[in-house]
């Protein structure tokens, strides 16, 4: 997907008048802590300052557009991460959904930072019962990072609610490079992610206060704890 074309996607996705969509149309700003990405520093341990730009049709088709700063150390001057998505989310019955669709994470500022761009397929399923919700969720890239190397992640998670307005979170994931020696997690193919999130909202920003860690022992996924700070508004 070169820069034109990316150019106008997104342009296409604002200029879309509300009058004429069959659907909502909203964005989301959030500002966190540090901006982890499966329990991995995309901020060098920094403050990141995130928007995203969403529209969502009746048949549950939907598009989007969303945007960080990064920062990956060690010399490098790759600054903004921008990601467009699309897919579609089903209720197959009461109690169970599923989500499915495609993104493609784009890297800008570098003169090497067009080599990371890579597309990813997600596949995310939903249960819903007396005690919460719960998922099983899948990412797939063929060309992780640019490096022509498959890469996978497998997650679990469930959501309670504690009191009314104020629910809990618990994941479990494990990416997984296929090609070690294209791309490795701290000189192994594989770590594990776990993660734990106390949700609320109040007077329209949402909350979200997370402690997380890695099976790998690196300054950049160790355990921390993330604070994040958003809003959504319908356009």
């Amino acid at each position: 997907m070169n820069t034109k074309i990316k150019t106008l996607a997104l342009l296409g996705l604002f200029a879309l008048p509300s009058t004429v969509m069959a659907g909502d149309l909203s964005t989301t700003v959030n500002l966190t802590s540090d901006y982890t990405f499966n329990g991995v520093s995309q901020t060098d341990n920094d403050p990141a300052l995130q928007a995203s730009l969403d529209y969502a049709m009746d048949d549950g088709w939907y598009v989007g557009a969303w945007a960080s700063n990064v920062d990956f150390g060690s010399g490098e001057d790759t600054w903004l991460e921008f990601d467009f998505y699309a897919g579609k989310y089903l209720e197959l019955n009461d109690r169970v959904s599923l989500d499915a669709g495609i993104a493609y994470y784009t890297y800008h500022g570098d003169n090497a930072s067009d080599e990371y761009y890579y597309p990813e397929l997600y596949t995310k399923f939903g249960y819903t019962s007396s005690l919460g919700q719960s998922e099983v969720n899948f990412w797939y890239s063929w060309d992780y990072f640019g490096l022509d190397a498959g890469h996978y992640i497998a997650m679990v998670a469930h959501t309670f609610t504690v009191a009314e307005g104020h629910d809990i979170r618990v994941s479990f994931d494990r990416s997984t490079s296929t090609n070690k020696n294209k791309w490795s997690w701290d000189g192994d193919k594989s770590y594990n992610h776990y993660r734990a999130e106390y949700m609320t909202s109040w007077e329209g920003f949402d909350f979200n206060v997370t402690i997380e860690d890695t099976s790998m022992d690196t300054d950049l996924s160790d355990t921390r704890a993330v604070l994040s700070v958003s809003r959504t508004f319908n356009l």
